[in-house]
């Protein structure tokens, strides 16, 4: 629990779980409860209704009054823990644990990455008997302090792929449906470089052909 009297919630969400190319980013946002109205007042919501423009000024903001985290997990250890035995639910769940373990808050409001809210809910709730869990598919539009979360994870997951773009071209958004980014791994002749996430079945089969 929290060390001052304060009561503390953590806000959890992902950006990056679809994506064939770059990393998945979890974001974390710790701030009081009593202080979490502010994030309305700034004009937080879920970050895929905002432009990229205004998600990296609502990142700033949120930095601001609150203590932020972020978990990294490139494309080349998603794959690397697929091959050994880790599904994607798993490995979202191990880096949203571990935020939570850091942030040690006293309640968790997460957006459900299992298609059962109660199985999600009971997996979180066991790790941490002494903190309030609230587990719910689009909580980034439910709860403010997961619309920040969201925004943190989008913004630093846009981050890590500019970064990506300058080494490696246009590699599009990274998504399958994107045109661009099916147009770049075509050109790579079943040649994949680490940031392709190659036991994603829209790979899997280009190795097929």
């Amino acid at each position: 629990m929290s060390t001052d009297e304060k009561t503390y919630a953590l806000g959890i969400d992902e950006a990056g779980r679809g994506s064939v190319l770059g990393p998945l980013v979890i974001g974390g946002v710790l701030m009081p409860i009593d202080k979490i109205r502010f994030l309305e007042r700034i004009g937080v919501k879920d970050s895929k209704r905002l432009s990229s423009k205004k998600r990296s000024v609502l990142s700033r903001k949120i930095k601001k009054i609150s203590q932020t985290y972020t978990n990294i997990i490139t494309a080349q250890e998603i794959d690397n823990l697929r091959l050994n035995g880790t599904n994607l639910n798993q490995i979202e769940t191990n880096a949203m644990t571990d935020i939570i373990t850091r942030s040690n808050p006293d309640k968790c409001y997460i957006d459900c990455i299992d298609v059962k809210e109660d199985r999600f809910h009971d997996n979180i709730q066991e790790k941490y008997p002494e903190i309030e869990v609230i587990t719910r598919h689009k909580a980034d539009d439910i709860y403010d302090i997961v619309s920040a979360a969201s925004i943190i994870a989008k913004v630093e997951r846009d981050k890590q792929m500019a970064i990506l773009r300058r080494e490696y071209g246009d590699i599009g958004s990274g998504y399958p449906s994107d045109k661009y980014t099916i147009a770049y791994l075509e050109s790579l002749n079943k040649n994949f470089p680490p940031i392709v996430r190659q036991t994603w079945n829209t790979v899997v089969k280009m190795k097929e052909r």
